[in-house]
């Protein structure tokens, strides 16, 4: 029987702008996803039972993704489960909310699972390029940003390349933060799709937000690593009106976001793919992470807390 994890994880600055080689930070958070892998004595094919809490209907929204992603990872890792039966747990506590990184932490987690179950003993290195691959499954073309935090942990500077960049960023202290769920599950893959067709239909818009985009991240990696967290807020605020410019956010995320800035947040914008999924709130201080977490499950909500860096 083998054992992994992966990380959950939110992307402070320029979802979509990645997978387009733009930079992007992103954190992993305190919560993960653990998968379980155990080879049967009999048959053939991979068994998935997904354990794992979350948004209704999405493992099953997910299912035919999910089997796409394990059967890329098995081949990528010279697994043929048209000779053997695995038997695939996936649990733990990060929930299954679109915009979390669920399915990375999930390729994540059961590539660590494989690995140790026939004993490969595979490096942080080798297990990413994996769970990239599983990843395609579900975005179609993803930056890697997201099983890049899942691996790592941390907070990290990514920018997609021929050879990507990754860099760990240290903050003085983990900072709250508060993730309101919208309660609709996204197709990451279409959105992704829909950004890359307008840029090519409206190159002139899209190339002078991409430019503000690129400008903006790297300010806000600095104010970051100078712990200036009003500043930090006020550039996510920014970012998240980008996001809304190529039509990736929704009306449930700008409602989510406006209560996160009502009720003190100073920085709110979605969060992962859009059009449903998740955003973030920077809530720094247990108190102020309250007051926003309160004030989104007073409408109805789920909002989790947890820290980023």
């Amino acid at each position: 029987m083998g054992k992994g994890s992966g990380y959950g994880k939110v992307i402070l600055f320029n979802e979509h702008f990645v997978v387009h080689g733009i930079p992007a930070v992103a954190s992993a958070i305190r919560l993960a996803t653990d998968a379980i892998v155990k080879r049967l004595d009999s048959g053939s094919g991979i068994t998935i039972h997904d354990e794992r809490m979350g948004t209704e209907g999405y493992s099953e929204a997910k299912r035919e993704h999910q089997r796409e992603a394990l059967e890329r990872m098995m081949r990528m890792m010279g697994v043929n489960t048209s000779k053997m039966a695995l038997d695939v747990t996936g649990g733990g506590e990060l929930p299954t909310f679109s915009g979390i990184g669920a399915s990375a932490a999930n390729c994540v987690a059961v590539a660590r699972g494989v690995s140790d179950e026939f004993g490969m003993g595979l490096p942080d290195d080798r297990i990413n390029e994996i769970a990239y691959e599983g990843e395609r499954a579900f975005a179609g073309n993803p930056s890697g940003i997201d099983n890049t935090a899942a691996t790592y942990g941390g907070l990290v500077w990514f920018k997609r390349g021929e050879q990507n960049v990754i860099e760990r960023l240290k903050i003085k202290q983990p900072v709250e933060i508060v993730m309101g769920n919208t309660g609709v599950v996204a197709n990451t893959k279409e959105v992704v799709a829909g950004v890359r067709e307008r840029k090519e239909k409206y190159p002139d818009k899209y190339s002078k937000i991409f430019k503000e985009a690129e400008e903006l991240v790297h300010r806000a990696r600095k104010a970051l690593e100078d712990f200036d967290l009003e500043t930090v807020g006020e550039y996510m605020n920014q970012n998240h009106a980008q996001l809304q410019a190529i039509e990736v956010s929704s009306e449930v995320l700008n409602r989510l976001v406006d209560i996160a800035r009502d009720h003190g947040a100073p920085g709110a914008k979605m969060t992962g793919g859009g059009r449903g999924g998740c955003m973030v709130a920077l809530t720094p201080g247990k108190d102020l992470q309250e007051t926003v977490a309160q004030a989104m499950e007073k409408e109805g909500f789920v909002a989790l807390r947890t820290t980023i860096g």
